[in-house]
């Protein structure tokens, strides 16, 4: 039996960036981190050739063609495993629709944990790189890369996409007493709703060109972004860099945000939240905010409606945590 844990993330500015539209014609960046919010996934060998995957339901299916589920089906057919096994998926949190890159944690964790079944290794490049491959060139979902190289790197990074396909993950160094603090002043709220990303992510897509003007400001806070956490910026101006990439995201497709979202936005920052978003493509999911301690109460009280969930940096992407011949 093998066990990966893969990490969700928030991705905080740049997203629209790692769309082919965009970076095809000049790079696109984001600035993202991994949380301790997981998927994990078990994979072990089935007593007869069947395959049966279990996730929100179960399949017990006799060839791999027959699988409904086409992340795992094509996972399992890159890695050649392709019968007598069992997979289990289980995510700490909603999985599906909640703007935490849950799908692409599914297939980084898969593939981590196909690769160990057949005895192999692959590094952090080489899980983001097959994970975009299974999931926008092979099951051809309108989505970005950012996700598949977050789950398979972890940590906070500046993630750049380049015309030539290329990707590059560089860390970010956070002060040991700069994470402290900004980990205690960022609030993460479930709205209760989910999604369909592909739906916002193809429309969006469609208009990448008239509206690159505004991906290339959004692309370009990075920089402002990476300034501030590695401290040659005042902290604060995190929530204000999160602010205007919220106001840029909303102008790029009609559904990223709506009546409600925006209701609840304002209220938080009235309480004295300094920025936020909603996280992935938008419509739904998860709110995040950037909130000075003294205001914490204030924007939880005004929130109550809404679940906080609290959590943690985590600075290790996808690993095998169990691994038994």
């Amino acid at each position: 039996m093998i066990i990966t844990r893969t990490p969700f993330r928030i991705s905080f500015v740049g997203g629209g960036t790692d769309l082919r539209e965009f970076y095809a014609e000049e790079p696109g960046a984001v600035i993202s981190t991994t949380i301790d919010k997981y998927m994990y996934v078990t994979v072990n060998r089935r007593f007869d050739h069947t395959i049966r995957v279990s996730y929100s339901k179960t399949e017990i299916v006799e060839t791999l063609e027959e699988l409904d589920h086409e992340l795992v089906r094509e996972a399992m057919r890159l890695t050649g495993v392709t019968e007598g096994i069992e997979v289990t998926t289980i995510a700490d949190i909603p999985a599906k629709g909640t703007g935490l890159g849950s799908s692409s944690s599914l297939v980084v964790g898969l593939l981590n944990a196909l690769h160990a079944f057949r005895g192999r290794q692959r590094s952090p490049a080489q899980l983001g790189e097959e994970a975009c491959r299974i999931e926008i060139e092979i099951v051809g979902e309108p989505i970005g890369k950012q996700d598949q190289y977050s789950a398979a790197y972890g940590g906070f990074r500046r993630i750049e996409f380049h015309p030539d396909e290329r990707v590059t993950a560089d860390p970010l160094v956070l002060p040991a007493e700069r994470r402290e603090n900004l980990q205690q002043r960022l609030l993460l709220f479930y709205t209760g709703t989910t999604r369909n990303a592909s739906n916002i992510l193809t429309v969006q897509r469609a208009h990448t060109g008239e509206r690159r003007p505004i991906l290339r400001k959004m692309r370009d806070l990075t920089h402002d972004l990476q300034a501030v956490i590695e401290g040659n910026r005042p902290l604060d101006d995190f929530g204000e860099i999160l602010h205007e990439n919220w106001m840029l995201k909303k102008s790029l497709a009609d559904g990223i945000s709506n009546p409600g979202i925006d209701e609840c936005y304002a209220k938080a920052r009235e309480a004295g939240a300094v920025g936020g978003k909603v996280l992935g493509a938008g419509g739904g999911g998860f709110l995040l905010f950037y909130v000075p301690p003294e205001c914490r109460e204030a924007v939880c009280r005004v929130l109550a409606d809404l679940r906080r969930i609290d959590f943690q940096f985590e600075h290790r992407g996808s690993r095998v945590i169990f691994y038994e011949e």
